[in-house]
């Protein structure tokens, strides 16, 4: 695992390579959080599985090139490599060229997020800025900010309001 031991690779979840890539601008400036409305996970394993099941949905049954998430945090306070940093993942319509989707692995209308698995979110904003993939400045919204959707879910979304990057009005970023 790299990234202070916290980001799993795709290699190390046991991940297929995408079919195709497309190249997102860098460094990117908004950051979308949802959430997986899966079981959540405590262990390395059941997070594994459940982003191996995730991506053969996106693959298989939703014909995508790749797992649509850039990232994934598990309850195990671990980050997993999606479609990752550089290339364009498929997260949410509309702003998928010029963001990056971070999923949270459960359902946060009905679980809390785990202390682990926000610090471990944080931990991976903070190190895609120390490494130029996301602009110092960059925006950080809850999914539901800019599509019809319940996502990331209201405990995950409470929790995401108090951070630092959180941005309230997204009309100055809406397509």
């Amino acid at each position: 695992m790299n990234i202070l031991g916290c980001l799993v690779t795709k290699e190390e979840w046991d991940g297929l390579p995408p079919l195709h890539v497309d190249y997102l601008p860098r460094p990117v400036d908004l950051v979308i959080i949802q959430h997986t409305v899966t079981p959540t996970c405590s262990t390395f394993e059941s997070c594994k599985n459940i982003v191996q099941s995730i991506q053969n949905t996106h693959m298989e049954d939703l014909n995508f090139w790749d797992i649509g998430m850039s990232f994934l945090v598990g309850g195990d306070g671990k980050a997993y490599e999606g479609s990752g940093w550089l290339h364009v993942g498929a997260h949410t319509y509309g702003y998928n060229k010029r963001s990056i989707g971070i999923s949270f692995i459960g359902n946060f209308n009905n679980d809390e997020p785990t202390p682990q698995a926000i610090a471990a979110a944080q931990n991976l904003l903070k190190c895609g800025v120390e490494e130029g993939h996301l602009s110092p400045d960059y925006h950080l919204v809850g999914h539901r900010q800019l599509i019809a959707t319940q996502s990331p879910g209201r405990k995950l979304y409470r929790e995401i309001r108090t951070w630092p990057h959180y941005l309230e009005d997204v009309s100055s970023i809406k397509n």
